[in-house]
């Protein structure tokens, strides 16, 4: 059982202006719970590339949620990580909430490294982010040329809404019964790429398209556009490897853990465009 009090704890939020980071700490913050962002501009300041920066943002912390950037299948990530929960045990910390990658080999071991770390822990196995439509890279393309080119193939992907994600890590971080608990968090159904784009389109009026492209062919028109080559292989390596059908099933965590079902892509999708997600620019 947790031993979680709002009186004397403290919660450190890694990745604080990501997609659940943000989200974990606002909730957080709406609860009353003393929180700290764990970000390169906040202060004390926390950078995953300066391991001297660690000890300032755990000090005084008993809780930890971990969203590490870019992503825990980059070359390294497992040493970074691995070293950071051994910062967080001689830092006392009580809890860690890791955020984990589903069907991710390098996540897996994450995971590993943190049950070995001798920190109480729970982990969080997230499906590829709704969100990545709307506060990603794909809704640069659909919001300005109605088209999405992916290196995809018709498998399909139970997309979690990062909302989900967020209530999850701040029941883990705030109420009993969580502790050495893994959650696979996914949507209630899984959609090919194609389907996701045409409830996008139904959701926000416009013709929107989606169109299976090479590896090539996307990594030309990434590095053309300026994407840094590393975000490039690292995005391509995610599509070769975990949109290979593995993920497909949707799992049950959000229901385990917070005792209702996981928001359907559609109701995200209705929600982001009546947010102005995917509205066309002015020409004016």
């Amino acid at each position: 059982m947790n031993t979680f009090s709002t009186s004397d704890a403290q919660v450190l939020v890694l990745g604080a202006t990501g997609k659940t980071g943000r989200r974990v700490l606002q909730q957080l913050q709406a609860r009353g719970v003393r929180v700290r962002a764990g970000s390169r501009s906040a202060q004390p300041a926390f950078d995953w590339e300066l391991p001297a920066t660690w000890a300032g943002a755990l000090a005084g912390c008993t809780s930890v949620y971990v969203s590490y950037q870019p992503d825990l299948a980059v070359p390294g990530a497992l040493e970074t990580v691995s070293a950071f929960f051994a910062d967080a045990k001689r830092a006392n910390v009580q809890h860690i909430v890791l955020l984990s990658g589903r069907g991710e080999v390098e996540a897996a071991q994450a995971e590993q490294a943190l049950a070995a770390s001798g920190v109480p822990w729970t982990v969080l196995r997230a499906s590829w982010f709704a969100q990545n439509f709307s506060e990603g890279f794909f809704q640069e393309p659909l919001q300005h040329g109605g088209m999405l080119a992916l290196p995809v193939s018709n498998v399909a992907e139970p997309f979690v809404d990062v909302d989900d994600i967020a209530d999850v890590a701040v029941a883990a971080l705030t109420e009993p019964g969580h502790l050495g608990k893994l959650y696979e968090l996914t949507g209630p159904e899984a959609l090919t790429f194609a389907q996701a784009v045409d409830e996008i389109a139904q959701a926000s009026g416009r013709p929107l398209q989606f169109m299976p492209v090479r590896s090539e062919a996307f990594r030309d028109e990434m590095l053309k556009a300026g994407t840094p080559a590393e975000a490039v292989d690292l995005a391509l390596y995610l599509f070769a490897t975990v949109l290979d059908g593995r993920n497909t099933r949707p799992a049950d965590g959000v229901q385990q853990a917070l005792g209702r079902a996981p928001r359907p892509f559609a109701a995200y999708a209705r929600a982001a465009a009546e947010a102005g997600a995917w509205t066309a620019p002015s020409l004016g």
